[in-house]
Parts: structure tokens; sequence; C-alpha cells
């Protein structure tokens, strides 16, 4: 075999190594950075004529994003589709074309659930008769089913279909929470020298209540003091839908961002969570989705509060789509963000850790 050959496979090799062990590296001489897609919602009103269109419109908004900030690494940040209007048996055909302008374009990515991934199907009244009996309305040649995709198919179906995912289906005693995980940003020189622990969880919504357990909290706590006893590695936090401490800082005078156009729709309870992130020096910044009308950081305690920016044409609120970017850089430790908009400009930098 020739030896530009044998690089290539042993590279692969490690490459692949690196992901089953939720471990990725920045590259020599740059910043590292993310973009996050928020509330995309494919497949809302996949019977109509408006919804391909939106989907179509929703691709388009991530193709300029990749396309302008290159950046190396993607986070779904829940809502991927809108699964009460998806009536096919296998949701994940929405899911993968969400997925499929970061997968085009070579860049791994992570997602998480939102409220709206694994949602009941619901009745559009247009579809009932006369007689109370509900017209199917099924996409020729599909296999219709109305019970919905479990999140825990979606996962499997993601990880399994791509070699660029970093997603995993989390711990099982935490179960009905799916997509509960850690990611490790190496530096550039050594594998085993973190510059940052990226957390994802799993907010609830759909099948389950909207909150993030008392497991959970007991499952970041153990995990967190595992790899990061001393607290010296900064830590990323994203999951979908805002805590309850997001309402306290809202009205704050230091919030950067652009749209306030919408009250904070928090989880339904508080079990724990922000406690354990605020006795933690090293947690730098948390990010949701979730409302479509907000895309503001705000600051609180030693950590900041971040709204993403809705991506989707699906979804509520006729706001200008875009996302939320992040930069990370190593030496000396950075944590710098902005929204790049539709149209390509960019605004409300803000940053977050030096």
């Amino acid at each position: 075999m020739p030896r530009h050959l044998i690089f290539s496979y042993l590279s692969l090799i490690i490459a692949a190594a690196a992901m089953r062990e939720g471990n990725f590296r920045m590259r020599e001489g740059a910043p590292f950075k993310i973009a996050l897609f928020a509330d995309l919602h494919f497949g809302e009103d996949a019977w109509t004529e408006w919804g391909p269109i939106q989907d179509f419109n929703s691709m388009g908004v991530m193709s300029i994003v990749l396309d302008d900030e290159q950046p190396d690494f993607v986070v779904y940040l829940g809502d991927v589709i809108t699964a009460n209007n998806i009536m096919i048996a296998n949701a994940s055909l929405y899911w993968d074309q969400a997925l499929s302008p970061t997968r085009a374009r070579g860049i791994p990515w992570s997602t998480i659930f939102g409220n709206h991934d694994d949602a009941p199907f619901e009745w559009p009244l247009d579809w009932f008769s006369q007689a109370g009996i509900p017209q199917l309305s099924c996409p020729r040649g599909s296999d219709c089913s109305f019970r919905g995709t479990t999140r825990l198919e979606l996962m499997r179906n993601e990880i399994e279909r791509n070699s660029l995912s970093f997603s995993t289906d989390g711990q099982r005693n935490l179960w009905p929470s799916v997509s509960n995980y850690v990611l490790k940003l190496s530096s550039t020189s050594n594998a085993r020298d973190p510059v940052a622990l990226m957390y994802f969880l799993d907010s609830g919504g759909g099948s389950y209540p909207e909150i993030i357990s008392n497991a959970q909290v007991k499952w970041f706590q153990e995990k967190s003091r595992e790899i990061n006893p001393h607290s010296r590695v900064p830590e990323i936090i994203f999951w979908h839908i805002p805590s309850k401490a997001y309402e306290k800082v809202a009205i704050g005078a230091q919030c950067v961002g652009s749209i306030f156009w919408e009250s904070v729709a928090a989880q339904e309870a508080e079990m724990g969570m922000m406690k354990a992130l605020e006795k933690r020096d090293s947690v730098k910044a948390v990010f949701v989705g979730h409302n479509h009308g907000l895309d503001w950081c705000c600051p609180h305690r030693k950590m900041w509060l971040c709204f993403a920016r809705h991506t989707g044409y699906g979804g509520y609120g006729n706001w200008a789509r875009g996302a939320r970017v992040l930069e990370i850089k190593q030496q000396p430790f950075s944590l710098r963000s902005w929204i790049r908009m539709e149209d390509g400009s960019t605004h409300s930098e803000v940053v977050l850790s030096s």
C-alpha cells in the first residue's frame, strides 16, 4: 500500500478512536469554532405546501452560516423536528435532512433533544369530517404511523448512520432522558490535555416532563468530579429548555442581544441543576434554545446564561433567522460569542470568559 494511503488510513483510525472516546482536538494555531442550530422544526405541517418550503429555507440558513463561519463543530440544540406534525413511521427521515448541510461539508456535530422532537402526533382540525372521523392524509408511497418515533430510536438512527456524529444516547439509568453526555476538547499538542469540557443534557418535553431531573443533576455532579475534580478545566453547558434562572436574569442591564420579544418559557421545575452549576467556578456559560424571540446572553453569578438564535423557518415567529457562534481560544483560554444572520451580517458579540 502506498505510504500516503497508509497515513490516511491511520488518520481515520485515530479519528474514529477519538470520536468513540468523546474527544476531539483544536487545530494548530486556530481557535475552535462552534455553530449552534436551534429550533429547526423540520417536518412541521408536512402535509401542506408550506411545510417543505420552510425546510428548504432552513437548509439555506444553515448552509449560509456554515459557509460564512466554517465552524469546526456544530451543535443541534433541540427541536430539530416537529414530531407532532410528522405522520410517517420513521421521523428520522426528517432528522437526517436537518443534519445534511453539516454532514455534506464534513463537519462533525452533536445533538440534544427538545420538547418537539418526540411529541405525539396532533391531528389537524381540518382533517376531521362531519362525522368526526379524521381523513388520513398520508404521503404517497410512505408508511404512515401516528405513534411517532421515540427519542431512543432517533438517537440510535443518527449514530448508526453517521460517522461524523458525536451524539450518544447517554446513561441508561437516566431514562427516559436520552441525550446526556460530555465531550472533551483537547489541546493541539496533547490529546490528554483538555481545553474545555462540553456537557449536553436532555431538558425533557415531548414524551416526559420539561425538567432536568434529580438523576441528571447527580450524574453531572459525579461526572464533573470524575473528569474535572479541581474545576481547573472550563466547562460549557448545552440543553434546550431554559431553567427558571433565565427568568430572573432577563431584566439585567448587562444583557447582550438583539431580540427580547417574549417572556422566558422555562422548565416546569428547578430540580437542582442550576445550584450544581453555580457551585463550580469552571462553568462559564449555559446555552439553550426553545424561545424563538430571544437571542441574548446575560451574566448570572460567575457564568453567563445565553439563548441561541432561531435558525429554522419552522416554528412560531417571523424574526430574522440566524445562528449563535462560539469561539474557544486555548492560551489563554477565552470564550467569545456572536450571532451570524442569514443575510451574512453579525451582531451581539460578547466575551463570556477570558
